[in-house]
């Protein structure tokens, strides 16, 4: 029910709206089946900073019929009039659905009124099992509040059995469907069911930011259609949801509501410049392949890089040209060659991800490194917050909207402005002079060393470290007479089984010998899952804490303060040296802070 700071009212050509608020005036176009007031959580909350109208969509609410073989121009135009009736010359526009359709309808028939763009689970070049589902939907249609059909649509959009958290949801939905025209639905359905391409080749047109949002687990108004709708848009831009479904618009209003309200905030501040890039000056000659041999001397990680082209398929190639660029904003860059495959697809993208691959991904490294027909069908993925496919097992991603593309010899340096990441504990994949490296554990290296060698290890879980308390009140690190096996008793690995310790083992942090040369002491850093043995003498000890614990071991405790040092600086080094001297090589200079788990922008 409107509350007393809303207006029913009725247009001369009998179009119903509701009209709220005040400020920058916005038009909201329903779905299918819906009406005006599907769009109250977006009414009140907008209402204090927007002037909201929310339109009956012909054959809906209180508005007449469509004609009996509708074309989208007729809902576009049916939304001008009402502009026209209310003395509006420029809106931004939100769609949800059809309602989608509909406002790209408008955006293109009259540009100049149209000053944003928001499609919500908005449909585009349905697969051919979906359009089938869909055109089958539209034949099987019954009467007026068909029971069966009210409850299949139900089940679709929220669940059989619907969960407690969207029963009121799900109500709302139901009432509509359950009030609405029997031949407007009818009329408007079929429309809906092949409108999916309608403007397919007419996207490069609109002009206007536009918004493409849908829910990550809406399985007819998928995130890859969003994705390639915001990659032909010239300002389009793709934001998927994580968790929702298609009737998101009530199922999670603030959630949905929030970025709507942000992005047209940003679409009336944006100013856009392209970015102009000179050619680069001519360099004297020189022998290529030496050059190539002398750049593969650099050790670096390997990524997989991602986005939706603009039929909605995922691409992705190979590529170990990635650095970061600056941390306000958070720009990264990566680097493909013109001739490759996939370089039209990237160089016209809304946005990419970056995918730093971990250790047991070099299979996946080489694969997309191919010529391979299918490649994502050897990893698993999902699609991240713009619809990039995100690599699941990966050491960290990065989800970016392309900032600027820039041209530079035989190559394209993509620069993306990073909204999302996330990373973890895993080791990542090396890649120098031709060949993978694991800059991790390498257990040659133990295989090879003295029978008596202490290997041990600083596991973390969560900022915490993993200790065994003695019957004495003291505390030890995990340590064993070599790497070994889990069947090896006195090995550091057969010690971690035997109190059900499941730990990766990570980098290399400090290596001694003994005063005496008797033994040598080799320590790595690692992660692990907290147990669940009930060992009494596990203890995990907040790292901050470290340095109140009885500590038997001299160079242990050395080594555990400089440890919580370079943890709290987020910079590690190798010790090499003795019990009582030796020095810490850095492994790379101090960076700036950044947080440790993950983050989002």
């Amino acid at each position: 029910m409107a509350n007393a700071a809303t207006i029913r009212s009725t247009a001369p050509d009998g179009t119903g709206f509701i009209r709220a608020g005040s400020g920058a005036p916005v038009l909201l176009i329903h779905g299918v089946g819906m009406n005006a007031e599907i769009w109250q959580p977006q009414l009140a909350a907008m209402q204090d900073r927007f002037d909201v109208i929310a339109i009956d969509m012909l054959g809906h609410g209180s508005s007449p019929l469509p004609p009996e073989n509708a074309q989208l121009s007729d809902f576009a135009d049916q939304a001008i009039r009402l502009l026209d009736h209310l003395g509006l010359d420029h809106v931004a526009a939100v769609g949800h659905s059809m309602g989608a359709l509909v406002a790209q309808g408008i955006a293109l028939r009259a540009p100049a009124r149209i000053g944003a763009l928001v499609c919500l689970n908005a449909v585009f070049r349905r697969p051919p099992e979906l359009a089938q589902a869909v055109r089958e939907r539209a034949a099987a249609l019954g009467g007026p509040g068909d029971p069966s059909a009210i409850a299949a649509t139900i089940a679709r959009w929220f669940g059989n059995p619907i969960p407690p958290a969207l029963s009121d949801a799900a109500a709302t939905a139901r009432s509509a469907l359950e009030s609405v025209d029997a031949d407007g639905y009818a009329r408007t359905y079929r429309l809906f069911a092949s409108a999916d391409t309608a403007h397919a080749d007419r996207l490069a047109y609109l002009a206007m930011p536009a918004l493409f949002m849908t829910g990550s687990e809406d399985r007819n108004s998928t995130p890859a259609m969003s994705a390639a709708m915001a990659r032909l848009a010239p300002a389009g831009q793709c934001l998927v949801l994580n968790g929702e479904k298609h009737m998101m618009t009530i199922a999670s209003p603030q959630k949905v509501t929030q970025p709507i309200m942000a992005f047209l905030d940003q679409a009336a501040a944006a100013q856009s410049e392209a970015a102009k890039v000179g050619p680069l000056s001519d360099t004297p000659a020189f022998d290529t392949m030496e050059f190539r041999r002398a750049l593969g001397s650099f050790l670096t990680g390997v990524t997989i890089v991602t986005t939706i082209d603009e039929t909605g398929d995922p691409r992705g190639f190979t590529a170990n040209s990635f650095t970061s660029v600056s941390l306000e904003p958070p720009l990264v860059l990566v680097c493909i060659a013109k001739k490759a495959l996939g370089h039209q697809a990237f160089s016209t993208s809304r946005g990419f991800a970056i995918n730093i691959l971990a250790e047991a991904q070099k299979a996946a490294s080489g694969i997309f490194a191919s010529k391979a027909a299918d490649k994502f069908a050897s990893v698993a993925w999902q699609p991240g917050q713009t619809g990039n496919p995100l690599i699941e097992g990966s050491v960290a991603v990065f989800d970016c909207a392309m900032e600027q593309l820039v041209d530079a010899g035989d190559h394209s340096i993509l620069i993306g402005r990073v909204h999302d990441f996330r990373h973890n504990g895993a080791q990542p994949l090396g890649y120098c002079r031709g060949a993978y490296v694991t800059p991790g554990l390498s257990q040659e290296a133990l295989a090879a060393a003295p029978p008596g060698t202490e290997v041990g290890a600083i596991l973390e879980n969560e900022g915490r470290v993993l200790f065994f308390e003695t019957a004495e009140g003291s505390y030890q690190l995990p340590a064993g007479r070599g790497l070994g096996a889990a069947n090896e008793p006195r090995s550091l690995r057969g010690k971690l089984a035997a109190k059900a310790i499941d730990a990766e083992l990570g980098f290399l942090y400090a290596v001694w010998d003994a005063t005496d040369a008797t033994r040598t002491h080799v320590y790595y850093r690692g992660t692990v899952d907290a147990p669940v043995s009930g060992d009494g003498q596990i203890r995990f000890v907040e790292i901050e804490r470290i340095a109140e614990l009885k500590i038997a071991d001299p160079a242990v405790r050395s080594m555990l303060a400089r440890y919580a040092r370079e943890r709290a600086e987020d910079t590690f080094g190798v010790y090499v040296g003795n019990e009582v001297e030796g020095e810490v090589r850095p492994l790379a200079k101090p960076a700036s802070s950044m947080p440790i788990y993950s983050g989002q922008r």
